[in-house]
């Protein structure tokens, strides 16, 4: 327990713990953010595949204010165009991620329902990308 304690301390005073809980905030609210413009699309409008892709687009606008503003304020997120290119390349994987989470659980073979994608777009797809974002975008 003590280790745990200690590696919790370490994180708090690199600035990484704070980094991480102001991500969840933000990561939550783009969660729901994609998942109401990705399951009204996905259930009623057009392919869940184009929705995962036109939610994750919305989310993303919204991400990245809030991110670069926020959650790694202060932390290598000057205005650029790398800053830019290299959060786009990281958001473009989670949409990729999310894209094949929902063919592989809305397509062909296993035809569930459309929110069953929004499992691993909460439980994988952001800590996929917060990795990214701290190591690469903002880091």
């Amino acid at each position: 327990m003590t280790a745990v304690l200690q590696r919790v301390e370490a994180l708090r005073a690199s600035g990484v713990l704070g980094q991480l809980i102001r991500f969840v905030i933000v990561g939550g609210l783009s969660t729901v953010v994609y998942a109401a413009v990705y399951w009204p699309l996905a259930t009623y409008v057009i392919h869940p595949v184009a929705a995962s892709v036109a939610g994750f687009l919305v989310a993303v606008v919204f991400g990245y204010f809030m991110h670069s503003r926020w959650s790694f304020q202060g932390h290598g997120a000057e205005e650029n165009a790398a800053l830019k290119l290299r959060f786009f390349v990281v958001q473009a994987t989670g949409m990729v991620l999310n894209a094949g989470f929902t063919w592989l659980l809305t397509g062909p073979w296993i035809h569930g329902p459309t929110w069953w994608p929004l499992v691993p777009a909460v439980l994988v797809t952001p800590f996929a990308t917060f990795a990214l974002n701290r190591l690469w975008v903002f880091g």
